[in-house]
């Protein structure tokens, strides 16, 4: 797929995923899709390398905290070749009264066929942390 239309499926992508449309949101991501977390596995459990599946998983338990979602917000976006990167921010009310604010950088890899195979995303972990665990 070409570049821009790589970026405009990045775009609706991370617009479902606001809005709790999962199932369109990962009706753009290859079969092999696999998400990447920034972090220190033993300091942060989200940390490191997910399948589709386990992602499914750790996304289900955040929304038993906040249960409206994450809005993803980008602000910056750039691509070259099989990759768009993002500069975003979030917000999310938690049932706990927290709110969470995060800035991130999500780098995101295409197949030929314009899917997205893999997500890599770099994060305040503290934050996350502070908010969703502790």
């Amino acid at each position: 797929m070409s570049i821009e239309q790589n970026k405009k499926t990045a775009l609706d992508f991370w617009a479902k995923f606001s809005v709790l449309d999962v199932d369109g949101a990962l009706a753009h991501t290859a079969p092999d899709f696999t998400w990447w977390m920034a972090g220190k596995p033993d300091k942060f459990p989200f940390a490191g390398l997910m399948s589709k599946e386990k992602f499914l998983g750790v996304f289900a338990e955040l929304l038993k905290l906040a249960p409206k979602g994450i809005q993803i917000e980008p602000l910056v976006m750039t691509a070259e070749g099989d990759r768009v990167a993002f500069e975003c921010k979030s917000v999310a009310h938690t049932t706990t009264g927290r709110v969470y604010n995060n800035e991130y950088h999500f780098l995101m890899h295409f197949t030929p066929e314009g899917k997205i195979k893999q997500v890599k995303e770099y994060l305040d972990t503290m934050h996350t942390k502070e908010v969703f665990i502790d």
